[in-house]
């Protein structure tokens, strides 16, 4: 009996992760698109994707987790040019189109 409640828990630890990320990567994709609509360009491929996670102290001390996803666009349909949008949790922290930063949280 114990072995079946240490896999319920496991199983239910990696649901938990696993809806975690799924919205983060909903948020990172939608902020993608508001950047790329806001300044005419076209996101290309329809979405981000995970580039890499990490954890970092935020404002009151506390750690969370920064995710960084990656994304490309295009101003003239041809040339194909990589943005980006990291996550503080849930929130979105920077939002990055070539060397222009669309977005920076205020802190």
């Amino acid at each position: 009996m114990d072995g079946l409640l240490w896999i319920a828990i496991a199983g239910g630890v990696l649901a938990l992760i696993w809806r975690t990320n799924v919205e983060a990567r909903t948020v990172a994709n939608d902020a993608a698109h508001r950047a790329c609509g806001e300044s005419h360009l076209q996101l290309l491929d329809g979405t981000v994707a995970f580039r890499r996670a990490k954890l970092a102290r935020g404002a009151e001390g506390r750690l969370t987790l920064l995710r960084t996803y990656v994304f490309d666009y295009s101003d003239d349909g041809a040339a194909r040019r990589q943005g980006f949008v990291i996550l503080r949790g849930r929130d979105v922290e920077i939002v990055g189109l070539g060397p222009t930063l669309v977005y920076e949280r205020a802190s």
